[in-house]
């Protein structure tokens, strides 16, 4: 079984995704919850995943607490089985989510544009501030290239 995403982590735990987040959110903590699986053979030192889980909803942007969080999940999978079972199927449900897991595609077409654009994926607490830039004397296609670096 793969570990759990840190980037998936941080991102549902901060709230990406809208309601299909949110509800991908709260079916982990439902999962971590569950009581160990019978005849597990868990050890007392395992944790279940919820105080790492909790930790984590308390900062999401922490990669230390999403790891911490991936690496619970790992070892209680190891030694769990219904809960390996539970967490693959969660899987499945997350990687809606994760669309692409980091794939970025961008394309800009149409000819001509006033203003600047931003490629990239999950930009947060971005704030613009810049007028737009004048129009090009030249109206040519790719006017404007040279800001689109700014």
């Amino acid at each position: 079984m793969d570990p759990v995403s840190v980037a998936l982590l941080t991102a549902l735990a901060g709230g990406v995704a809208g309601e299909v987040g949110r509800q991908t959110w709260t079916a982990l903590g439902a999962l971590v919850r569950r009581p160990f699986g019978r005849g597990s053979g868990q050890a007392p030192e395992v944790s279940s995943g919820e105080v790492e889980l909790t930790r984590l909803a308390a900062d999401p942007g922490d990669q230390g607490r999403a790891q911490a969080l991936s690496t619970a999940l790992a070892v209680r999978a190891a030694v769990d089985e219904d809960f390996r079972a539970g967490l693959a199927g969660w899987q499945e449900q997350a990687a809606l989510v994760r669309g692409g897991d980091g794939a970025v595609t961008n394309s800009v077409s149409g000819g001509t544009h006033n203003g600047q654009i931003f490629q990239g994926r999950d930009f947060t607490h971005l704030s613009l501030h810049a007028a737009p830039a004048p129009p090009s004397s030249s109206g040519g296609a790719g006017a404007g290239a040279a800001d689109s670096t700014r």
